[in-house]
C-alpha cells in the first residue's frame, strides 16, 4: 500500500500542472486589466503602459507563463500586484479563519448528517424518513448565501443570540471563538449536511437489504449493535467517499461564507483579488484550494483499506 500511496502522490504533480495551466491561461485571457485599475480613471494611455510594462503585463504568454512556473516551482508564489507584499504572506495571515471555519463545519455536518441518514433508512417510510428526505431536497437546492442571510435574520437580528459577522480567534477566548462560528458552520454545513444525509440513506437502505442483516436481527442483537456494528461498518465506503467528494462544496462555499459573514480568511482575499485583477493571488488561491482536494481524495482512497480489509492495492 505504501508503494501504491508514493505513485498516487506523484501522480498528483501532473495533475496540479494542468490546474497551473488552465488558471494561468483563464486570467490571462479574461477580461479586466490590472494596470487600468491601478493607474485610475484619469490616467492616460502612457501611464497604463508604464504601469503594464512595471508589472511585466507586457511579455508574450508562454514568457509570463514560464517566469511564473519557475518561480512555483522554487516556493515562491508571487507578489500581490497592489499590495506589493509576497502572496505567501498574505494566505498565511489568512489561513486561520478559513481552516477554523472548514473544521467546525466538517465536525458540524458529519456529526448530524451521518446519523440523520441511519435513522432516516432504520424508519424509512415513516414520518422520519420523509423529514429527512425534505430536508436533503431544500437543503441541496438552496443556495449558501440564502441560508446565511436567514439564519442572520433569524438568530443574530431577531433573537439576538449570535453576533451578525466578524471572526474572533480561539486566543481570545472559547466562547466568542464558537459564537462567531456557528452561523457561518452552519449556513456553510447545511448543503453539505443535505448531500451526506441523502447518500448515508441511501447506502444504508442497501446494506439493510443484505442477509448478513437480516441473520443479525434473528440472532437477536439489539438495533444498535445491528445498525453500528454491521450496517453502517459497511456502508462506511460510499460514505466516506461523498465526504471526501463534497470538499469541493465546502471550498466553492466558503467564498461566499466569509463575504457574508465578514471573515478575514482566504475565501475574502480571494473574493478582493478578483475584483481587482490580482493575478498572483488568484493564481496562488486556486492551486492550493486545488492541491487540497487532491490530497484529501488521496486520503480518503487511502483510508478504504482500514474501512473495508477486502480492499488492497
Amino acid at each position: 500500500m505504501f508503494a501504491y500511496f508514493i505513485r498516487r502522490l506523484f501522480a498528483t504533480i501532473p495533475v496540479m500542472g494542468v490546474v497551473a495551466l488552465f488558471v494561468f491561461s483563464l486570467l490571462y485571457l479574461s477580461p479586466g486589466d490590472p494596470a487600468a485599475i491601478i493607474a485610475g480613471d484619469i490616467a492616460t494611455e502612457e501611464d497604463i503602459a508604464k504601469i503594464r510594462a512595471n508589472l511585466g503585463l507586457d511579455q508574450p504568454y508562454l514568457v509570463r507563463f514560464g517566469t511564473w512556473l519557475w518561480a512555483l516551482a522554487h516556493g515562491d508564489l508571487g507578489t500581490s500586484i497592489f499590495t506589493n507584499l509576497p502572496v505567501s504572506h498574505l494566505i498565511a495571515q489568512r489561513l486561520e479563519p478559513t481552516v477554523a471555519l472548514t473544521l467546525c463545519t466538517l465536525v458540524i455536518t458529519i456529526a448530524v448528517a451521518v446519523p440523520v441518514g441511519v435513522l432516516a433508512a432504520w424508519k424509512a417510510g415513516t414520518w422520519v424518513d420523509r423529514a429527512v428526505m425534505g430536508f436533503s431536497v431544500l437543503g441541496f437546492s438552496m443556495p449558501v448565501f440564502v441560508i446565511a442571510y436567514l439564519l442572520i435574520m433569524l438568530f443574530s437580528m431577531q433573537l439576538g443570540w449570535l453576533p451578525v459577522q466578524g471572526y474572533r480567534s480561539v486566543s481570545e477566548g472559547l466562547w466568542p471563538f464558537v459564537s462567531h462560528m456557528i452561523l457561518p458552520s452552519v449556513a456553510l454545513g447545511i448543503v453539505y449536511m443535505a448531500l451526506i444525509a441523502r447518500i448515508t440513506r441511501a447506502t444504508m437502505l442497501e446494506v439493510l437489504a443484505q442477509d448478513y442483516v437480516r441473520t443479525a436481527q434473528a440472532k437477536g442483537l439489539s438495533s444498535n449493535q445491528v445498525l453500528l456494528g454491521h450496517a453502517l461498518k459497511n456502508a462506511s465506503v460510499p460514505i466516506v467517499t461523498v465526504i471526501g467528494i463534497g470538499i469541493a462544496l465546502l471550498i466553492s462555499g466558503v467564498v461566499v461564507t466569509e463575504t457574508v459573514f465578514a471573515i478575514p480568511g482566504i475565501g475574502r482575499l480571494t473574493v478582493d483579488a478578483i475584483l481587482r485583477r490580482d493575478y498572483p493571488i488568484i493564481q496562488a488561491v486556486t492551486l492550493l484550494f486545488s492541491g487540497v482536494y487532491v490530497l484529501i481524495n488521496l486520503a480518503v482512497d487511502m483510508s478504504y483499506t482500514f474501512l473495508d480489509p477486502r480492499i488492497r492495492y
